[in-house]
């Protein structure tokens, strides 16, 4: 197959694909006289994200695959497009979530022994739902409780190729900079908390969290496919 046509091929169906797609998985879509191997497939996958510079989508490299999306830049416009207000997070999952990716495997005592707090059943619940984290192996100790480790589609939730992406613990200076938008989502659940224990009551040391229910939207950057559809 010659490149300009592989490029054809590729585009159409990575724009059609309902998921992120693997290279191994296109590689499929091509008959042996095709003659379509991992490397022209790698090359011309190149040049179709060459080509959506200074366009308003891009084609990005995540965990699971390669995917068309729009630019985060214009997701207030993107956005649009759907009624319902994006999913908030309460802190004590983002706290749970954060502890999970970076200190993974790990099971529910550790994450317990590290904040202080109970882990609540319906965080775990929430984050195995969508399928942000699974359970890995067993620890071998006395009642060979579950250790926890994160998906490829939470690193496609996320815009992540790996975890390697992660920034560095030591090199996060200032959340609140970085991620304005979730300081104050998470400066108004605690006004909500300081409100719902402004009785007096001292709290327990070691307390279980408020339930938290399964938010139900996605991201407001989609796969470029849904949204022509």
């Amino acid at each position: 197959m010659k490149p300009d046509e592989l490029i054809c091929v590729l585009e159409a169906i990575l724009i059609s694909a309902e998921k992120p797609m693997p290279i191994e998985r296109m590689m499929n879509y091509f008959e042996l006289e095709q003659k379509a191997g991992r490397a022209d497939i790698r090359s011309a996958l190149e040049t179709l994200q060459e080509r959506c510079n200074g366009r308003g989508f891009e084609l990005v490299e995540l965990g699971s695959g390669f995917r068309y999306q729009t630019r985060i830049e214009y997701k207030d416009w993107v956005s649009k497009h759907w009624d319902e207000k994006p999913p908030r997070y309460s802190r004590a999952l983002l706290e749970i979530l954060a502890l999970i990716m970076y200190r993974q495997p790990t099971t529910r005592a550790e994450i317990e022994e590290i904040r202080g707090v109970a882990v609540s059943s319906n965080i775990i619940r929430t984050l195995i739902e969508r399928e942000w984290i699974r359970v890995v192996g067993h620890k071998e100790v006395p009642g060979r409780p579950e250790m926890f480790g994160t998906t490829t589609q939470l690193l496609d939730y996320f815009n992540l190729n790996s975890l390697d992406e992660l920034p560095v613990l030591s090199e996060i200076k200032n959340i609140d900079e970085i991620y304005p938008e979730l300081a104050k989502a998470v400066e108004a659940d605690a006004a909500e908390e300081d409100a719902d224990n402004s009785d007096g009551k001292d709290e327990e040391k070691v307390r279980e969290e408020p339930e938290l229910i399964a938010p139900e939207s996605e991201s407001a950057v989609k796969n470029k496919g849904d949204i022509n559809r």
